[in-house]
């Protein structure tokens, strides 16, 4: 085996070696200037890894251009008993409906939440900031400017996915109005 084989054999080691280590999420241009290789390289590196780690219990997790290690979306159970976070880490049925419409429809405002579930949202979304499952990701143009919300990279932990094209489609009914009522109250 060629030096170079071995250099390649290395790199999906020497990634989660860095990933183990990181306490927060880590560009592939970091990862890139660390091991000095390409981009390209450490993108092939993920992937093996990425097949490495898929019968254990940790995962690799991609969002907005970085990675990480997160513990399998199937050890959450084990691992939220481990932790004792059995009963706090659960989400009220108000919170994951608020969560869907933020998910779906990012960036939104409050007032549109509120329109769409017909209540006010300010308790939920404080919950939901609070755990760190949205954030604010600007201002709309509107009258008062109001906070557009989205998912954080927590979300995509939370619910065990990589990006939001992993979410299942959904349908929504076309307003038979062709007034721009709801794309005024989303921002």
């Amino acid at each position: 085996m060629t030096e170079f084989e071995n250099q390649l054999r290395e790199i999906p080691s020497a990634i989660e070696a860095i990933l183990f280590v990181s306490p927060e999420p880590v560009s592939l241009t970091q990862l890139a200037t660390t091991l000095d290789i390409s981009i390209s390289a450490v993108d092939q590196g993920l992937k093996e890894l990425e097949g490495e780690l898929s019968t254990r219990g940790i995962r690799l997790q991609r969002s907005a251009g970085r990675v990480q290690l997160t513990t399998a979306p199937e050890t959450a159970q084990i691992i939220e008993k481990f932790l004792g976070l059995e009963a706090t880490s659960r989400l009220s049925h108000a919170a994951l409906e608020t969560l869907a419409i933020v998910c779906y429809q990012q960036p939104v405002t409050r007032p549109y939440l509120d329109g769409i579930r017909g209540v006010n949202c300010d308790g939920v979304i404080k919950s939901l900031l609070g755990k760190g499952l949205i954030q604010e990701v600007g201002r709309a143009d509107g009258p008062g400017r109001p906070i557009l919300y989205g998912t954080t990279p927590d979300f995509l932990q939370h619910f065990g996915i990589n990006s939001l094209m992993e979410l299942p489609p959904i349908n929504l009914p076309v307003p038979e109005t062709e007034n721009n009522h709801d794309e005024m109250l989303k921002g």
